[in-house]
């Protein structure tokens, strides 16, 4: 991101200087644990807005677990009608949001919008999923809740979701950390009986992945504003069982310690990469190791983005983001 962020409106440049500082000197604490207190207030919540759209779409939230805080937001765009006065049935999509597994919520501003702008432009019905974080809660927390989250909705989704939602074409997607839950709730679900839900594919958005290796976009872009090197290093430390390196089998996913799944049937995978990204390596890999197991994979590399560069709409990179999610998920959908 250094070599273009005189390029980048002022917004972006600020939130990246003001996200680098206050993570680095006021919520990382030198004992590995967080500032939850600070981060929680420094972390703005959206309230949802069940009975009024906003922007053509409407927002409710609906509780699995409160012991966990296991709960979800549904954002459901207005029906559309065929030329027939039919209601156009859209795809529904799992997104579980990024921040390294350790920070944010399902309802921060930043991925409320997020969810606000995909459910209208693709249209999809998104359910945003909010799971627990680390350190206080570590793996494999994350990718229970998520899980617990599809099976709740493969067995209620009647009082649930709206009568346009097709389950039948359901993704699961994610950024950054979202995009390696996603990748292992593509994992579990191949592995498990879903009874109303068929998941169509896979979309992962610059996916948190990584090893004990350094690769070479790392080292590039080690004091990336978004992720330099020693955050992401701490985020592992502070996610990964005690004990484990960065060569887990849930961070390396074709690294030395992880399983062979060649032979689990998983839907097709579109994997978002960005040339200023530190963590490009690691995502071009997962992209390879999906090739070479044989799954049906696609990369799209935007050579300019920077890592989180779809929470921004202003910049040139997000519609054709848009564009090429939608292209994917209708080319699954017409398979």
């Amino acid at each position: 991101m250094s070599q273009n962020s005189a390029d980048l409106p002022w917004k972006v440049r600020l939130f990246a200087s003001l996200f680098s500082s206050a993570f680095k000197f006021m919520i990382r604490r030198t004992d590995g644990s967080i500032n939850r207190r600070l981060l929680n207030f420094l972390d703005y919540k959206t309230s949802p807005s069940p009975n009024k759209p906003v922007d053509g779409v409407i927002t409710t939230d609906f509780t699995i677990d409160e012991a966990r805080n296991l709960w979800f937001r549904v954002y459901t765009p207005v029906p559309r009608t065929s030329t027939s006065g039919s209601e156009v049935n859209v795809p529904v999509i799992f997104y579980f949001h990024g921040s390294g597994f350790i920070c944010m919520a399902a309802n921060s501003k930043l991925f409320d919008g997020f969810c606000y702008r995909l459910a209208r432009l693709l249209p999809a019905v998104i359910i945003s999923v909010n799971y627990r974080l680390a350190p206080e809660h570590r793996y494999p927390c994350q990718y229970e809740d998520g899980f617990d989250a599809i099976r709740f909705i493969d067995k209620s989704y009647l009082e649930i979701l709206p009568s346009h939602a097709n389950l039948k074409h359901s993704f699961v997607a994610g950024d950054s950390a979202g995009g390696n839950i996603a990748h292992h709730m593509a994992l579990k679900a191949s592995k498990s009986e879903l009874s109303s839900i068929k998941l169509t594919g896979v979309i992962a958005i610059q996916p948190f992945f990584g090893g004990e290796e350094r690769t070479r976009s790392e080292i590039k872009l080690s004091r990336d504003p978004f992720v330099p090197m020693d955050t992401t290093d701490w985020m592992w430390r502070s996610f990964l069982p005690e004990g484990s390196n960065r060569d887990h089998q849930v961070s390396n996913v074709f690294g030395p310690n992880s399983a062979d799944i060649s032979e689990l049937k998983l839907p097709a995978v579109l994997v978002i990469v960005g040339g200023l990204d530190p963590l490009q390596d690691w995502q071009k890999r997962y992209y390879e190791g999906l090739k070479k197991s044989g799954k049906e994979v696609y990369l799209v590399d935007y050579v300019n983005a920077f890592h989180s560069f779809y929470l921004f709409p202003c910049l040139p990179e997000f519609p054709l983001f848009i564009e090429h999610v939608k292209e994917f998920m209708q080319e699954q959908m017409s398979t």
